[in-house]
């Protein structure tokens, strides 16, 4: 009787880096966390970017919202305050964002490793917590997957060939225009319930526990009679 939660996430984007944790804070506290599975679903913010680009995340929050360079970094400075509160590092000056897509082909290939938890939370942390460009290197990116355990030979050929996983990468992202995603993280749970956005936690613990009722239904009572329970026996009375 489990619950599947699929969250549609871009390694670029910092929300989607908050929603998971606050996700996790969620399932952890949640009863039946056990009958949970989660699979992480690709979404790029940008598919046009060359494979080899990278390039300054402040200058291009500033000319994409049309904000001073100094209210962007002002912006980042607020979504670090909300990484901190939710213990999770972040730097809110010095990052880079490019091209996505040959990370989402490795996270399906960790999808059939088992591990891709490890790979995503690695690659977060290369991205939000870590002073080293990730985007336009592949070699920045092989020793991201191999820190997160994974075999280094294996990577590379994951990564030599453009087709591997491609399809894979492709189906999520038209399922997520099917579902009517226009933006990440986005959360499915049962093909059923959707929440967007980096919602707090308590929305996360309200759509697991209706998610969860659907499979477990209240019984309606339709006749109540003697019977016996954890005190005791209804004893008949008698005249």
């Amino acid at each position: 009787m489990a619950v599947q939660v699929e969250i549609w996430t871009d390694i670029n984007c910092p929300f989607c880096y908050l929603g998971k944790r606050r996700f996790e804070e969620a399932l952890e506290a949640f009863p039946h966390r056990d009958a949970v599975s989660v699979v992480h679903r690709s979404f790029e913010l940008d598919p046009t970017l060359p494979r080899d680009h990278s390039d300054a995340v402040v200058p291009h929050i500033a000319e994409k919202y049309g904000i001073s360079e100094a209210q962007a970094a002002a912006n980042e400075r607020g979504i670090g305050a909300q990484a901190e509160a939710v213990g999770l590092p972040y730097l809110t000056s010095g990052r880079d964002f490019g091209n996505s897509f040959d990370m989402h082909r490795l996270l399906h290939f960790a999808l059939e490793q088992g591990k891709q938890e490890q790979l995503l939370d690695a690659l977060y942390a290369a991205n939000f917590a870590e002073e080293e460009p990730l985007f336009g290197d592949s070699e920045r990116l092989v020793r991201v997957a191999v820190s997160a355990g994974f075999d280094e030979a294996a990577v590379r050929e994951v990564l030599a060939d453009p087709e591997a996983y491609a399809d894979a990468v492709r189906a999520d992202e038209a399922e997520a225009a099917r579902l009517g995603a226009r933006g990440v993280p986005f959360f499915v749970l049962d093909r059923k319930y959707g929440v967007s956005g980096a919602q707090p936690s308590e929305v996360f613990a309200q759509a697991l526990e209706r998610a969860w009722s659907d499979h477990a239904p209240e019984v309606e009572i339709v006749a109540d009679g003697e019977a016996c329970g954890p005190d005791g026996c209804a004893l008949p009375q008698r005249d």
